[in-house]
């Protein structure tokens, strides 16, 4: 049969392939049509492979969508060194049959799947609706070793037509399973704190700790929490519980160094009546309160050495007897762990079982310190100063630039418990209808900007000319409209009367994060 007629009863095939699927308007089926035109187009056109790329609407990649034998995405090809590249760069087709003897993408891929490609037909695919590129279809390798044409590539660049409306909406539903998942993420993030409004989780640190502990929360796995005094370990904790399916159960928290060594055993294990010296009635310990709920033992290291063994055995049976009873009680509880301390030291110095130690955990989760939180400083500092006016029934207006700044460039020791505690002391000391300044702040962060060579204000006196100056005013400037604003950067470029992409450039120049 004629070749012109054989390609010419197959497009019909594939436009009826097309009229059915259109009709349905399914994210699915629109993926069954490229695997048809996939399969088909080699046929039609004598060749050995077709490939169907988009262009990623987010990142601009190119990314293979359909295939002789590829999946979604298993092919990223550069947009300079390739021929589907420089289709879509050009929006024009390319017909290629010598490309056996030369070196580009396509030999690269040879050495990575054994596939030699020598001669290529490639199209761009359109949008209909602004003539954009938003992909492209080649074919590769003509059987017999034959040439592609100038009617092929027409007959390809026919099927592209037909085909803009399935890869545009390949397109658009990657564009929405990127969106949701991001959504996903933002509101795990700010599901996190309980409804409370002083969590934040916006730095790339603390984003991948909340991932990786709801990932942990639904696992039945006793998890230790690593990280310095005041970072919010207990807060990661009730996480962990809240997202566990003991989240009905109690959430239990107990603090090691606070029990005294003598009465550790009767805290944890519970007393009947008589047991001791003003056992006046029996009473349960900690294992019985935590039962189908969550046990946190904050400053796990400082654990009495002597109650460390039967709290070992505990672990182990989950079972044991309260003073004074020698009936063995169950127990059914989660532990969650917490430490300042490197408690792997504390093992290799005898002063915890090492057996213990690893009861007590199978995944740690590192708690950054507030200094490496980047932008989270100030936005915690906004989310405290809210919740710390309502608690106190005072109006007060946000952070001046100053103390901003000054937040920005303190080390915070006490991490976030020392930033909440000196937002209470700016809250405490500020007049209502005020906004908090300098000379309101502790001792410590006051004490802290005299020793620092960097003035306050960088720019200003450091650099006494206009450029200078101007650029102090201007990072003052998005400073201010950051903090009333609560951090939100399109708020904030309306506020300045700028783009929100020039927002960005500014505050990158400025080094502002």
């Amino acid at each position: 049969m004629d070749r012109t007629v054989t390609g010419r009863t197959r497009l019909a095939e594939l436009k009826r392939h097309l009229s059915r699927i259109n009709r349905s308007w399914s994210a699915s089926e629109y993926e069954e049509l490229l695997q048809i035109f996939v399969r088909l187009l080699p046929r039609t056109l004598d060749a050995e492979r077709c490939g169907i790329f988009i262009v990623e609407p987010d990142t601009n990649r190119i990314v293979s969508q359909a295939g002789t034998g590829l999946g979604p995405g298993e092919i990223v090809a550069p947009a300079v060194g390739s021929v589907v590249g420089r289709v879509i760069g050009a929006g024009r087709p390319v017909i290629d049959n010598d490309l056996a003897g030369r070196d580009g993408f396509h030999s690269q891929l040879a050495r990575r799947t054994g596939f030699l490609t020598h001669g290529i037909v490639c199209v761009p695919v359109l949008r209909a609706s602004d003539g954009a590129v938003i992909g492209a279809i080649e074919v590769l390798n003509r059987r017999g070793g034959g040439a592609f044409t100038a009617a092929d590539r027409e007959l390809l660049e026919k099927v592209a037509g037909l085909l803009s409306q399935a890869v545009e909406n390949a397109r658009i539903n990657h564009e929405m399973i990127l969106l949701s998942q991001q959504l996903e993420r933002e509101l795990k993030v700010r599901s996190v704190g309980n409804d409370d409004d002083d969590f934040v989780a916006e730095s790339d640190v603390m984003r991948r700790l909340v991932e990786r502990a709801q990932t942990v929360a639904e696992l039945p796995i006793n998890v230790l929490i690593l990280g310095e005094n005041g970072t919010g370990k207990e807060r990661i904790a009730r996480m962990l519980h809240d997202g566990s399916e003991r989240r009905e159960g109690p959430f239990v928290a107990v603090n090691c160094a606070a029990i005294p060594e003598s009465l550790a055993e009767s805290e944890f294990f519970g007393y009947e009546k008589g047991a001791f010296t003003g056992a006046t009635q029996g009473r349960g310990g900690r294992f019985e309160d935590a039962r189908g709920g969550t046990l946190f033992l904050d400053e796990i290291g400082d654990l009495p050495p002597t109650l460390q063994p039967k709290f070992l055995r505990v672990l182990q049976e989950g079972r044991g007897q309260r003073l004074g009873s020698s009936d063995l009680r169950s127990y059914d509880f989660r532990v969650v762990s917490a430490t300042n301390r490197d408690l792997k030291a504390e093992v290799a110095s005898g002063r915890f079982r090492e057996d213990l130690y690893y009861r007590l955990f199978s995944v740690e989760l590192t708690l950054p310190p507030l200094r490496e939180r980047g932008p989270d400083r100030v936005r915690l500092a906004m989310a405290f100063l809210r919740s710390t006016c309502r608690r106190f029934g005072k109006r007060i207006e946000p952070f001046t630039p100053a103390v901003i700044d000054l937040f920005e460039r303190y080390p915070w020791p006490g991490n976030v418990r020392q930033l909440r505690n000196e937002v209470e002391r700016l809250v405490a000391f500020t007049p209502d209808g005020r906004a908090p300044g300098v000379e309101a702040c502790s001792p410590e962060l006051l004490q802290a900007v005299q020793r620092s060579p960097e003035p306050l204000h960088a720019g200003a006196e450091g650099d006494p000319t206009l450029p200078g100056r101007v650029g102090a005013l201007e990072r003052e400037l998005i400073r201010e409209a950051l903090a009333v604003t609560g951090g939100n950067r399109e708020k904030a470029a309306r506020r300045l009367g700028i783009s929100r992409q020039g927002l960005y450039k500014k505050m990158e120049r400025h080094g502002l994060s």
